[in-house]
């Protein structure tokens, strides 16, 4: 099990996910219609060739989810209770079809749970960076997540 118990987590600890991830055009139209979003700036190349960006944008659903998903195996896999909500999520920088993506995940709260004796409440800021070390997402992300057995 590659998760942390809600034990094992301070405040200030981070972590660069190993996994980086180059991102296709079969993502980002996967993405868009998965979720019935047709807006032509992911979808269409005439339409994106004539925006401020000349170029297709990726789906900023696929960016969050990438992630996200990354931070998993070294945040809760194992461990999950249950997610909590995320907030701030914030977009500061476009992403392309190419772009290289890289994440890292920073403890910014735990907490004991009030109503849960065998499990806490973390919350970390995730972040993603393109191959360039442009921000492209960051958002926190509270999850409850049980305690090291006994």
């Amino acid at each position: 099990m590659a998760g942390k118990y809600f034990d094992e987590w301070q405040v200030g600890d981070r972590i660069a996910h190993a996994i980086s991830r180059t991102v296709t055009e079969t993502d980002n139209v996967l993405i868009s219609t998965l979720t019935h979003n047709p807006q032509p700036m992911h979808l269409d190349h005439e339409a994106a060739s004539q925006s401020e960006f000349g170029m297709p944008l990726v789906n900023s659903v696929f960016t969050f989810g990438l992630m996200v998903g990354v931070s998993v195996a070294d945040t809760t896999l194992g461990t999950l209770v249950a997610n909590l909500g995320y907030d701030k999520l914030v977009f500061p920088n476009p992403v392309f079809i190419g772009d290289t993506l890289r994440s890292e995940s920073e403890c910014v709260a735990v907490r004991e749970s009030k109503s849960r004796p065998n499990a806490g409440i973390v919350t970390w800021a995730h972040r993603s960076f393109n191959q360039r070390g442009d921000l492209v997402c960051e958002c926190t992300r509270s999850a409850l997540l049980k305690k090291k057995p006994q």
